[in-house]
C-alpha cells in the first residue's frame, strides 16, 4: 500500500495530457483550496478532481474497480467511507466558495470519447 501514489497517477497523467492538448492551461494541486485539487483553473473557478475508484468508493454499480475487499472489512469499511465522507466535505466547502467542481472517475477515463466530451462541455460552462 506505501506505493500507492496520490499524485500523478495514471488517470490524472491522462486527463492533464488530454486537458492540455484541448489548449486549457491549469495549475496542480492547490494547497489553498480544499482538498487539493488535481487540476485547477483559476480563471475559471473550476477543478477537476481524477478519483481512483476504489478508495473514493465509487458508487456506480457497473463499476468494476470500486469493490471491497475480501479480507480485514472492518479496517477498510471505515477509511474508505471516510475517503468518501472527506471528498463530500471538500466538494462542499469548494462551491461554497464559489468554485464549480467536476469529479472524474478512473473507469470514465478509459473512454477517450467521453472524457473529452465532459471536459470540453465541463470548461465551456456547458455543464456543472
Amino acid at each position: 500500500m506505501s506505493t500507492i501514489r496520490s499524485k500523478n497517477t495514471g488517470p490524472e497523467l491522462k486527463v492533464r495530457r488530454l486537458v492540455h492538448r484541448l489548449g486549457f492551461r491549469y495549475r496542480l494541486h492547490r494547497a489553498d483550496l480544499p482538498g487539493k485539487p488535481d487540476l485547477v483553473f483559476a480563471g475559471r473557478r473550476k477543478v477537476i478532481f481524477v478519483h481512483g475508484c476504489y478508495w473514493h468508493r465509487h458508487d456506480d454499480p457497473d463499476c468494476k474497480l470500486a469493490r471491497l475487499p475480501k479480507s480485514r472489512l472492518e479496517f477498510w469499511l471505515p477509511k474508505l467511507e471516510g475517503n468518501r465522507a472527506r471528498d463530500r466535505k471538500n466538494e462542499t466547502a469548494l462551491a461554497e466558495k464559489g468554485w464549480d467542481i467536476l469529479v472524474l472517475w478512473e473507469c470514465q477515463v478509459a473512454n477517450s470519447s467521453f472524457l473529452e466530451a465532459r471536459i470540453r462541455a465541463f470548461l465551456n460552462d456547458e455543464i456543472h
